[in-house]
């Protein structure tokens, strides 16, 4: 089954070209089915291609997904044109009574301010509680998950050394958790960020089990006991050659910055990327729409309860 976008959004080119099933909403409405109704908070400076990188993540699957792309209205966006925004984004405003299935928070790359020193965090922390009670599960990336575990948990972040990025190798701590269903016992996945999230600080507070680990990224996933919000603090929607262009902008920058590690082969950053995540990536996010909003969200959505605790089903 497809995943439903409106016809004009930028990305359904591209993932035609890539054989990738998408329907447009006219023919969508003429299918006797509800769709999953899943929510994107596209934080991300380069949205169209953010965009590409999570439609193609959600689209390998049996159900019918709809997306709606939200954004912040206190933050004016540089890197994207004003008439994109408008034809296909909301605001919290346009939304604030609908109800979703799922919804996806992106990572921004502002992870050395402070949050309350981040221009939108009032309208972000607006958002979050909001999608306590009108969103079944949300799934947070990146800093997104170090934000949403700020906000529900008290969880600070804490700045690393240096920047950490690569690919770097993890390890299932849940290994018969539906989220991880079909995963080999390690499992590869980018990661791009200056701050990390302590397990010592997660391990304190009884609601939230950690998922998997890197002994070099530190905490990879973490979900809460309800199972109605993730965080994964890596990119496993990066594409190949993200992190090559964000090395070679941050060069260009004249930033002090290593070579992304277990990426360009033999560490040369003029030899194309090895791609060693896309599997397991494309399957995390199946996984999260199968059996953590497909399986266990309300058929009429308005019923969503904050308490709800969607299943885990082993």
């Amino acid at each position: 089954m497809p995943i439903r976008i409106p016809d004009s959004l930028p990305a359904r080119s591209v993932l035609e070209n890539e054989n990738i099933f998408v329907i447009t909403e006219f023919r969508a409405i003429h299918q006797d089915i509800r769709p999953l109704k899943l929510l994107i908070l596209n934080l991300m400076p380069t949205k169209i291609v953010t965009e590409t990188q999570l439609l193609r993540k959600l689209s390998n699957t049996p159900l019918q997904v709809e997306i709606e792309l939200l954004r912040t209205i206190s933050h004016d966006p540089k890197n994207v044109d004003s008439d994109h925004l408008e034809s296909f984004y909301v605001s919290h405003s346009d939304i604030k009574d609908r109800y979703y299935d799922g919804m996806i928070i992106t990572g921004a790359p502002v992870e050395n301010l402070d949050f309350k020193d981040v221009d939108y965090w009032s309208e972000l922390c607006e958002i979050m509680e909001w999608s306590k009670s009108h969103v079944h599960s949300t799934f947070h990336i990146c800093w997104g998950a170090q934000a949403g575990l700020y906000y529900h948990y008290g969880i600070q972040k804490h700045t690393l050394p240096k920047k950490l990025s690569g690919i770097y190798s993890h390890k299932i701590l849940k290994p018969n958790s539906p989220f991880f269903r079909g995963f080999d016992d390690y499992f590869n996945a980018p990661h791009s960020r200056y701050t990390e999230v302590l397990a010592e600080d997660i391990e304190k507070v009884p609601e939230l089990e950690i998922l998997a680990v890197s002994d070099e990224a530190g905490v990879f996933a973490v979900k809460n006991q309800k199972s109605r919000q993730f965080f994964v603090f890596g990119h496993p929607e990066y594409d190949r050659e993200t992190l090559a262009l964000e090395y070679k902008r941050d060069v260009a920058k004249g930033l002090d910055i290593q070579v992304p590690a277990h990426y360009f082969p033999n560490d040369d950053p003029s030899k194309e990327p090895v791609m060693t995540w896309r599997a397991h990536a494309q399957l995390m996010y199946t996984n999260w729409l199968n059996y953590y909003v497909y399986q266990t969200t309300p058929y009429v959505i308005t019923t969503i309860n904050p308490d709800m605790e969607g299943e885990e089903r082993s």
